[in-house]
């Protein structure tokens, strides 16, 4: 990571730190009071996720509590794809916001953002062709 990056994303030494998953993915979030800049893995949030639907659902927290713009974010997140990422994100935002105003604990849980979402891929199984759809059934 050069060093004007690291300038840009600021500094994150008095911040809040949180984790979020869902699906495969991890988010690592640290949180501060600030302009509303949020980067995931050295990125603008709008660079890194394309779809309107992933960059809606990251800011969602922050319109729960009416801050849109009153904290900085940094992310680091991987595994899964960018609805993994984004639920992850989400899931560490929502945490790290409870430790800056335990006031905050009602709107987000009303919303389920403070629970991880436990949902995954179910496995296959053996004699289908995937999870549960079996094979196409050849009478002769």
């Amino acid at each position: 990571m050069s060093t004007e990056n690291i300038q840009i994303m600021g500094n994150f030494t008095d911040s809040k730190y949180a984790t979020g998953r869902r699906k495969k993915s991890i988010a690592k979030v640290w949180l501060k009071k600030g302009s509303g800049n949020i980067f995931v893995n050295g990125k603008k949030y709008d660079e890194y996720f394309k779809r309107s639907n992933h960059v809606n659902q990251l800011l969602r927290p922050f319109e729960l509590i009416e801050q849109s713009t009153s904290y900085d974010v940094r992310c680091s997140v991987k595994g899964g794809g960018h609805s993994g990422q984004v639920g992850a994100m989400i899931h560490g935002i929502s945490k790290a916001l409870l430790l800056f105003d335990a006031s905050f604990k009602a709107p987000l849980k009303k919303e389920k953002l403070t629970t991880r979402d436990s949902r995954s891929v179910e496995r296959k199984k053996y004699g289908h062709r995937k999870a549960r759809r079996s094979f196409q059934f050849s009478k002769r």
